[in-house]
């Protein structure tokens, strides 16, 4: 039970960051109705733009500096994504964007490669020497850290939909966009916003993962993408608060096969419960529940 309650706990801590790659997934998706690919690479993005930040400071730069570096990349890298893979490209070419969002993925991800040289680089973390004790009981810094961070980047994304202008622009825009255009609210705009949005988020999560890892490598990408899909499927497609639930289930049933399958069958066990909710809740969570055709 100790071993149990042990990984079940860094699971959950570790899920938050696939809870952040899952709300990226799932806002895109509930504003535009279309998928951006190359999400989760940009994330991973954002976080090797703070490294270059360490490498131009001589590596003497905070470790909260090269987080909020790869935060405001991420940011900038997301704006750039709907710029190349969006804003050009007809609203009625849909297939269009995702394959384009495909591409950008695979650019993103040969430009690390290139840069880096296919080589994982180090990656500063703070609280990585802390473990809490709680008798037999322990818990990292790191993780307790990337949580916390994590939760705040949720709650700020919720303030921002629930208690702002922008935030009611994009509620509206995702819900009837010609009578949200009718209202003075400038759909394109709202659209590059919610990418930067979701770029902050991602960026974070980017960095979070690697000060959680203590590396990042460009092999990251392509599992990233895929746990990001299969938390914004489990959560349901367009609900924030499924996607929070969805990637901590999904963190802590991944340490918890870890621990008991093993690292090289861990990923078959996520993959059978994302089949498991297409069968039985093909909504997902917290989505609105269909009958069968």
């Amino acid at each position: 039970m100790l071993d149990f309650a042990q990984a079940l706990s860094d699971g959950v801590l570790f899920g938050a960051t696939y809870a952040l790659i899952g709300i990226g997934f799932t806002l895109v998706f509930g504003v535009m109705h279309k998928i951006n690919m190359a999400y989760a690479a940009a994330s991973i993005g954002g976080a090797y733009a703070g490294l270059l930040v360490l490498e131009a400071l001589v590596g003497t730069a905070p470790a909260w500096v090269v987080f909020l570096a790869s935060v405001v990349a991420g940011g900038v890298i997301g704006w750039l994504v709907y710029l190349a893979c969006f804003h050009f490209i007809p609203v009625s070419s849909p297939l269009a964007t995702l394959m384009s969002t495909v591409g950008m993925l695979l650019l993103i991800d040969e430009v690390i490669v290139h840069v880096t040289d296919g080589m994982p680089q180090n990656y500063p973390a703070l609280f990585d020497d802390v473990m809490l004790e709680f008798g037999e009981f322990y818990m990292r810094g790191d993780l307790l850290l990337v949580f916390g961070m994590s939760v705040l980047g949720m709650i700020g994304l919720l303030l921002l939909l629930y208690r702002t202008r922008l935030g009611l622009a994009t509620r509206a825009v995702s819900q009837q966009p010609v009578a949200a255009q009718l209202c003075g609210v400038s759909v394109m705009r709202v659209n590059a916003l919610t990418f930067v949005i979701t770029g902050l988020l991602g960026g974070l999560a980017g960095a979070m993962i690697g000060a959680s890892v203590g590396t990042l490598s460009p092999l990251l990408a392509t599992p990233l993408t895929v746990k990001g899909l299969i938390v914004t499927v489990i959560g349901g497609l367009g609900s924030i608060p499924g996607a929070i639930t969805a990637g901590l289930l999904v963190g802590g049933i991944e340490n918890l096969m870890q621990l008991y399958r093993g690292v090289t069958e861990r990923d078959l066990y996520v993959m059978l419960l994302l089949f498991i909710f297409l069968v039985f809740r093909p909504s997902g969570l917290f989505g609105a529940g269909r009958g069968r055709d």
